[in-house]
């Protein structure tokens, strides 16, 4: 008993470390209806890919699997989406070998197939509008979501490049996109990941109000029942 008191006394630490960082203020989006939007599921993929995919994976989703949920021909798929080297029913794992990713960065990219389930969508879209420059980090960014993060703002050329101002916010300039585009751009890549992270989601609620009015009528018959069983009952 002595030596689990001492064990839970230890984790405490952990636990607190765990459950700090910056307060992530939600961001209004509906990220249940934005996986009803196909195309901006599809531009994701496609932003993910182009920006990401190289030093990430999504290694528990198949790209066949993910052609089908986002409408996207195979044909397409192969051409637009896949590396040359990859077949439509691989796992979709990134480019870099873990142990060449671990040297170049100081630790391996992680996954990102659940990093919405884990950290939610909001954080995951704070985070992406969260970079800014910052000379002394090896990739010249930091990050005020998760500071002295260990990567390169890879959407910089979309953005432009980030200075945080004294009062926190975040100006971008000299970007291909205007601010609203890039917020677009941002909002499709949580939502692919965020379909990633539950490929299932729409169906799951979908079928969650059949179980809930399935449950309602079988109280009601639950409930005549136990008025007839008990009614002699005195």
């Amino acid at each position: 008993m002595k030596k689990l008191l001492i064990a839970l006394f230890a984790l405490v630490p952990s636990l607190v470390l765990a459950a700090g960082g910056p307060k992530i203020e939600p961001t209004g989006i509906d990220w249940t209806e934005q996986l009803k939007d196909q195309e901006s599921l599809q531009r994701g993929l496609g932003y993910f890919q182009q920006y990401c995919a190289a030093c990430h994976s999504t290694q528990y989703q198949r790209y066949g699997r993910v052609a089908e949920d986002l409408g996207i021909s195979v044909d397409e798929m192969r051409a637009n989406y896949i590396p040359t080297d990859a077949k439509i029913g691989e796992l979709m794992e990134n480019a870099i070998p873990e142990k060449d990713a671990a040297k170049w960065f100081g630790a391996a990219p992680p996954d990102l197939t659940m990093v919405s389930r884990v950290r939610g969508e909001d954080w995951v879209y704070t985070y992406l509008n969260s970079f800014y420059q910052d000379p002394s980090r090896p990739f010249g960014a930091n990050n005020t979501v998760f500071p002295m993060v260990g990567m390169p703002h890879v959407l910089e050329e979309l953005q432009g490049v980030p200075l945080l101002q004294e009062d926190g916010t975040i100006v971008a300039t000299g970007g291909q996109l205007t601010p609203e585009e890039y917020q677009q751009v941002v909002k499709d890549l949580t939502a692919f990941l965020a379909y990633s992270a539950e490929p299932v989601r729409l169906e799951r609620e979908r079928l969650g109000y059949w179980v809930l009015g399935f449950l309602f009528i079988f109280f009601i018959f639950a409930f005549l029942l136990k008025k007839e069983y008990w009614k002699d009952v005195h």
